[in-house]
Order: structure tokens, then sequence, then C-alpha cells
């Protein structure tokens, strides 16, 4: 899929799921405080009603003027003309608020005004189960009425929920949408992701076999000549050209056979006790001698040298990592080896005084397949050697980290644990 139509459909698909979803929340709103309203009008009906009818029962002229009260969106006063008797009172609530379909637990209190208090009635149960909420048991005052009970509930707003129950589940139903179209997402972006990186190795890896093929192609046809066999030293080149395109073609092919090797499988690690010092000596030495152009240096100042890992892949390591200064060293060609001991590890550092690395790419380049395409682009590799040594590092219980300075140093660290 072309990133175009990827864009497109990422833009449409955000805009239609997050339209929808505003929708739905405006919609959970607007339906909330409908039904909010609803339960305040039959609240306060259900209560005037109780009023009216203790004051009938006291042949009072019921109050003209609205005795209810809201002082919160659950808590009710009312205002009473005639002589409050509580079994009375709970039994008018529950007749009103059963006649205006209000299900819902309820707590009521009654003033006294002797003791100017609040006088805790009971919680009555809709149900009529025991599973009784905890309150505190005092409900506030209010300071217009001389006489008046008031009347609480505390389950109203998981009652108002109960209303929504079918929106809730539409909602529900809604982000498992929106899930799986990020999901969705995030595995086309992924594959895209692959696809790319397939090609770029694709590339890379043809790049990097074609040189060599080609020279061997060349130097056997040098090799076919009738008269070759007349001229040694011609003959000699030739054939170390070809011994030496041939090793490193199977370089190559080794790198990705370990990589393909690590993630079917993992790998299994023969540790043994070494002095990382005497491994690492010689490498440089190797190293030097292949390449007059650069200066390597050690600087080997561990007091204790003394590790425990897997003599070939801990060798690869070291090879992978100053391989990879000497391919992106600029004029100045010098590379540092050195170990030193910070508390509990010892570390090994290889710096180059190279061209470095933007600090946008430090945090990917230790990814499968992973090249930086705008720096030096024919110094070759497939983007495998740094992901190979960081499963290594892994695989030991070790941590690698990467410093760099564009156009001044690049140095990666390895922190082994002290036994």
């Amino acid at each position: 899929m072309k990133s175009a139509h990827i864009r497109w459909v990422v833009l449409l698909g955000t805009v239609a799921i997050a339209g929808i979803l505003l929708f739905q929340l405006y919609f959970i709103w607007k339906t909330w405080n409908l039904n909010e309203r609803k339960f305040t009008q039959s609240a306060q009906i259900a209560l005037r009603k109780v009023a009216d009818d203790l004051a009938l029962l006291d042949s009072i002229q019921p109050s003209i003027s609205n005795p209810v009260k809201q002082l919160s969106p659950n808590y009710f006063v009312v205002e009473s003309q005639g002589n409050i008797e509580p079994n009375l009172l709970e039994f008018y609530l529950q007749k009103e608020f059963r006649n205006c379909n209000l299900n819902l637990d309820f707590e009521y209190g009654i003033y006294n005004c002797h003791t100017d208090k609040m006088i805790y009635g009971d919680y009555v149960e809709a149900s009529g189960s025991a599973n009784v909420i905890k309150t505190k048991k005092t409900l506030p005052k209010y300071e217009q009425y001389v006489y008046y009970f008031g009347v609480n509930f505390p389950t109203q707003k998981s009652y108002l929920i109960g209303k929504l129950s079918i929106w809730i589940i539409f909602s529900g139903l809604l982000l498992m949408v929106m899930i799986f179209f990020t999901y969705s997402l995030y595995v086309i972006l992924k594959q895209k992701r692959l696809s790319e990186l397939q090609k770029d190795f694709i590339d890379n890896m043809a790049h990097e076999f074609k040189t060599p093929i080609s020279s061997i192609l060349i130097s056997s046809e040098v090799l076919s000549k009738p008269d070759i066999c007349n001229q040694p030293e011609r003959l000699l080149t030739y054939a170390n050209i070809i011994g030496a395109e041939t090793r490193r073609l199977n370089e190559q092919l080794e790198k990705i056979l370990q990589i393909t090797r690590i993630d079917k499988k993992g790998f299994d690690l023969q540790k043994e006790e070494m002095g990382l010092h005497a491994l690492i000596l010689p490498i440089v030495q190797s190293f030097q001698s292949l390449n007059k152009d650069f200066e390597i240096s050690c600087k080997l100042e561990a007091e204790h040298d003394k590790i425990f890992a897997d003599k070939i892949h801990f060798t690869n390591i070291i090879i992978n990592l100053i391989d990879n200064a000497i391919k992106y060293s600029s004029s100045n060609k010098t590379i540092t080896v050195s170990t030193s001991e910070v508390p509990k590890f010892l570390v090994l550092a290889i710096r180059d005084s190279g061209i470095g690395v933007a600090p946008k790419h430090l945090n990917k380049i230790f990814n499968k397949f992973y090249r930086i395409s705008d720096v030096k682009p024919n110094n070759g590799g497939l983007g495998l050697g740094l992901y190979y040594v960081k499963n290594v590092c892994k695989k030991h219980g070790w941590q690698i980290t990467v410093e760099s300075e564009p156009e001044q140093y690049t140095i990666f660290k390895i922190f082994i644990p002290l036994k």
C-alpha cells in the first residue's frame, strides 16, 4: 500500500471515529441531564404529595407555595404544616416514590427544634435487601424552614447510570471498534515498515553481493586464459582476489544466518571464564595490520578483566564494533578501545573520531536492517551488525549504550557486571 493511501486511511478513519465518539459523548451527556431533570421533577412531585398528605392528616390546609427545596442533586428538604410522625413519614415516602417510579434507596431525617438538630430517621432500601449503603447518618439543616424533614438519595448516581445502561453498552462497543481500528493501523504501519525494511535489505544485499561476485567473475575469466600459467605473479593475485571475495561473501551469508537463528529460536551461549584484555589485544592487532591508514590504540585500564562470556559471540561483538568504527571514520582515523571500572561494572568502550550519528538515529541504530541512509551510503553493510551486537549483549545480561556527537565522535559502551 502506498504511503499516500495509508495517510488517507489514517486521516479518514481517525476523523470518522472521533466524530462518532464525540457524538456518543454528547448524546450521553444530554441523556444524563435529561434523566437528572426528570429525577428532580419526580422527586419534587412525590415529596410535595407527602407534605400535602401529612397536612391533610392533621386537618391542615396544604401550602399553596412549593414546600420542597433542593439543596443538592440528591438532597431535598420539605417544609411541613403538620406533625411529622416517623413511621407515617416513611410510609408516605415509600408510597409516593413508588407512584412516581422512583425505585431507589433513600434515607430521611426530621428536624428537631428543641435540639436544633436533624434527627436521623432510617435508611430504606428499595429492593428490600439487607445491603445497606454506609452513610454518615447526619443530614444537613436548612435555616429557612422552621419545621421540616429531609430526604437524601445516596444511590442517585448509580440510579441515573442504570438509566444509561444501553448507551454505556454502545459506548463499550464503540471503544472496541476504536481499539480494533488502532490495532489495525498499527499492523498496517508495521507491515509497511517491514516491507520497506525488506526492500532496503534486498537492495543492500544485492549491492553487497554484486561487487564480490563481479570480482570473482573477472578473476575467473582471467584465470581461464591459456597464457595465465606463464604469469605466476598475476595468477597468484587473481587467486587471492577470488579467495578474499569468497570469504567476504561467506561472512555476509554467515551474518544473515546468525540473525535468522536469533529470530527463529534464539541461540545458546557457551560461557567460559576468560581475560578480556587477552581477548581484545589480538583482535586489535589483526585490524591494525589490515588497516594501515587507521590508528587503533588500546587503553586497557581495568584491574579486574575476568569475565564469563561466549568467546565466539563476544569476539564477534568486538569485530563488529571496530569494523563499524572503521567504516564511519572521517579524515581523523583514530579508534580507541578501552576498558575501565565503575561501581559494580566492567566497561568496554570503543570510540572513533568519525562522522558521528545524528540524535534522531541514536535510538534506532540497533534495529534490524536499520541503516543511516543519509550518511556515507557507499560504506556497505546490511544493517545487521549492531542488531546482532545488541542481542548478544542482551543474552549475556549486559547493557550496551551509544553516545555520539555529529562530525566528532561515536562511542559504544558495554557494561559487564563484575563478579
